[in-house]
């Protein structure tokens, strides 16, 4: 039976066994105290369990000794006593191991955002949103059910397993013998099904992540594939996803219709096989009447243990599997500033800068490109012209496959994070809204801002909405609080970018979803607050670059003409068809 294969699963590395087996004992360590009182109060609970089965055979072989009333009330006593320390110190394990299992999910999921919001941009693109989000939903849940269920249920069930047959086998040798070859069963469907199951896991995960993937881009171009008539192509494609999907399912499944019933049989037949067996051996006088029944007992009371083992077992292998997704993020190494220089100053050059996305045709060939500090440049040009990505070149973004991008003469892609986003700044048409108040929104891009700065901000860019919320800044956003539109998403988007104070702000299409009146007046607001300071504006509508000092049209992934304003229409090249079309002459 060998397990599907999907392609993709977003393009984001999985963690090998090592790898997760060092990750786990790091989060065992982190906790050790709470595994060690789980550990030691589900041994405690087991021993208790024991101990009714064995006072039960005492009964029987003390009744038939001839021993009184009086005896067998205090060995009842006994045994309920040995169920009462079992329940307690049971419900004690169960505790401990929850609060185990909550606290190493809390360490897990803040470790996963951490790795996921130091990923390279272009990373997590190109992984598409659909692999990420299901890692860090799907995946991390199951790895919480994991921690909290199935690791402390398995840990009481292995304790209860080991325990049992320790007490058959000193009761009465032989017996316990024929115990532990009748469990042989399971070890070998076990093996055979922890061999295959890993493999097909990780697929499903990797076609779940698919599937979330195709639907999601699908909702998201929604009007897209409507407008070009793109409507059976992605419901062909998302049945395939489906599809995928469901053969990966259907063989974990059929893994476990393996695994299961011969479980069942492995743990059930034998109890026969014991009261026979304990028969023989009885006629002998090998063993005591007691000691058959306690044995009897003993495996029965066995079946309980790996019912869990059994229940679990595909816990366990779906949380290593989704653990091995989470982990996998890990190994996508954050790039490291190769120069490790300081720009010398704020004027950027793009010298023969080539770029092609993964896969496909260069889309800039050879750009040249010179920004003086303090200068406001506006790039124009039809779409596909080339003009966001070179936008994301100056942004640091991504690096150039040929020529170079220098800011101060370092190249932009190698400067530090915290280095690069205090020189270069890239504002998108793709804006987002965090959940959190509308202070914690602005406050990403500077943490110690105080509300009066906060304010001044908002008004700087031109944002009069705020005041009239219930809470002001301290209103929340998002579900169960107000919900911004995408005009006001797109304004917050601005604020923060005036708080991050860079010496160059890269603005593509930065006012597109702003109606045109609103849009003007912000572009000339945000000009008065960025004066002094690098502007870079990737526009559609020429009044941006009516208001510039330089226009750089590009066309074809080439700058074809530079030159101001009324430079270029008296050139009466590109541009000036262009002012001339959105003119409507």
């Amino acid at each position: 039976m060998t397990a599907p294969t999907p392609p993709g699963g977003g393009g984001l590395p999985v963690a090998g066994a090592p790898e997760v087996r060092r990750a786990a004992v790091r989060l065992v360590r982190q906790d050790g105290r709470a595994v060690v009182a789980m550990l030691a109060l589900n041994g405690l609970a087991a021993i208790a369990g024991l101990g009714g089965p064995w006072l039960l055979g005492r009964i029987i072989d003390d009744v038939r000794a001839g021993s009184g009333t009086g005896h067998v009330d205090r060995l009842a006593l006994g045994i309920l006593g040995f169920a009462l320390a079992q329940l307690l110190l049971g419900r004690f394990a169960r505790y401990t191991a929850y609060r185990f299992g909550e606290r190493t999910l809390a360490r897990i999921r803040e470790r996963f955002v951490e790795r996921v919001l130091a990923l390279p941009a272009p990373v997590g693109e190109r992984a598409g949103a659909g692999d990420l989000m299901t890692r860090g939903t799907a995946d991390v849940t199951t790895v919480g059910t994991t921690l909290r269920d199935a690791g402390p249920e398995v840990s009481v069930a292995l304790v209860q397993v080991v325990l049992i047959l320790a007490a058959m086998l000193a009761v009465s040798p032989p017996l316990g013998a024929f115990g532990v070859i009748c469990l042989s069963g399971i070890w070998f469907a076990t093996r055979w099904y922890l061999r295959r199951a890993h493999a097909g896991y990780l697929a499903e995960g990797a076609a779940t992540s698919e599937v979330a993937e195709v639907l999601g881009s699908t909702a998201a171009g929604a009007r897209t594939v409507e407008a070009l008539g793109l409507e059976e192509r992605r419901i062909a494609a998302a049945a395939e996803a489906i599809e995928r999907c469901r053969v990966t399912r259907t063989h974990t499944l059929q893994l476990r219709s393996v695994l299961f019933p011969v479980v069942e049989f492995s743990y059930i037949a034998p109890v026969a096989g014991i009261l026979l067996i304990g028969g023989a051996l009885r006629g002998t006088g090998a063993v005591s009447v007691g000691a058959v029944v306690s044995c009897a007992l003993y495996f029965w009371k066995l079946a309980e243990p790996l019912d869990k083992v059994l229940l679990w077992v595909d816990q366990l292998q779906r949380g290593n599997a989704s653990f091995a997704r989470v982990e996998g993020i890990g190994r996508i190494e954050a790039p490291v500033a190769a120069g490790g220089g300081r720009p010398a100053d704020d004027r950027i050059d793009v010298v023969g800068a080539r770029y092609a996305y993964q896969g496909e045709r260069d889309v800039l060939h050879g750009v040249d490109l010179t920004v003086r500090p303090g200068e406001r440049l506006a790039v124009v040009g039809p779409s596909g012209a080339g003009k966001s990505t070179l936008g994301r070149l100056l942004a640091g973004a991504d690096a150039p496959r040929a020529g170079r991008v220098t800011v101060g003469g370092v190249p932009v892609a190698e400067l530090e994070p915290a280095l690069l986003r205090r020189h270069v700044v890239l504002v998108s048409q793709e804006h987002h809204v965090f959940l959190g108040t509308v202070g914690d929104n602005l406050r990403i891009a500077a943490p110690d801002a105080t509300d009066q700065e906060l304010r001044a901000v908002l008004a700087a860019v031109d944002v009069d909405w705020v005041d009239g919320l219930p809470g002001g800044l301290d209103t929340g956003l998002g579900p169960g609080g107000y919900r911004p539109d995408a005009q006001q998403a797109q304004q917050l988007a601005l604020a923060r970018v005036v708080l991050a104070d860079p010496h160059t702000v890269i603005l593509d299409e930065a006012t597109s979803l702003l109606d045109p009146t609103t849009a003007r007046h912000t572009e000339r607001s945000l000009a008065a607050v960025l004066k002094g300071r690098t502007v870079i504006a990737i526009a559609h509508r020429l009044h941006t670059a009516h208001d510039a000092d330089r226009v750089a049209v590009m066309d074809g992934g080439r700058v074809t003409e530079l030159g101001s304003h009324a430079e270029l229409l008296a050139a009466d090249g590109g541009y000036a068809a262009l002012w001339r079309s959105w003119h409507g002459a």
